[in-house]
């Protein structure tokens, strides 16, 4: 079977909120047919177009033989079971699972859109994303690195390191030396 290469956008803003991330990591860990190859730092951030408290997030790659829907399908498994309720559109969660990118695809449906369509006015999806792929590319849009003057004004701060090494993070590192970090 083929491997693929997905990124996953992982936040949290609804009771205690890192242990709802790290469990979510511990999750992705056991999904069937895919490894968790690398994690960001956790990130808190203050809400987007949503309500409840601060945000924690992360961004995770993983490598998966699952085709797009199934991995979509493993996600809100692990978010039911970590007890995500989706009481009305862009309300507090205890858990979000995104997939952002996913090989060098594009994918239009109802319930799926890679890449995922807001990730370049997010500081909270780009920094982490950065920070564990300084060079990625977005399908249709050019090096993720280009939209960080955009997001510059989002206040961002890196609240855990992350347990696995990364590339170079250079880049990013400087971004974050001359934010609100």
């Amino acid at each position: 079977m083929p491997v693929h290469t997905a990124y996953i956008g992982i936040g949290s803003n609804l009771g205690e909120t890192v242990t709802h991330v790290r469990d979510a990591l511990d999750h992705l860990r056991q999904v069937h047919r895919t490894r968790l190859d690398a994690e960001s730092s956790l990130y808190q951030t203050a809400p987007i177009d949503a309500d409840g408290g601060d945000y924690i997030n992360a961004v995770v790659r993983v490598v998966t033989q699952l085709p797009p829907p199934a991995l979509l399908h493993a996600l809100q498994q692990i978010e039911t079971r970590l007890g995500r309720d989706r009481p009305y559109p862009r309300a507090p969660r205890t858990l979000d699972l995104d997939i952002l990118l996913y090989d060098r695809i594009r994918v239009t449906s109802g319930a799926l859109q890679i890449p995922h369509p807001r990730m370049t006015q997010r500081a909270f999806v780009l920094v982490p994303l950065l920070e564990i792929a300084p060079d990625i590319d977005i399908p249709g849009k050019g090096l993720a690195s280009q939209y960080l003057a955009v997001v510059k004004d989002q206040p961002i701060h890196k609240r855990i390191s992350p347990q696995m090494g990364g590339p170079d993070r250079q880049r990013i590192m400087n971004f974050l030396a001359g934010s609100q970090v």
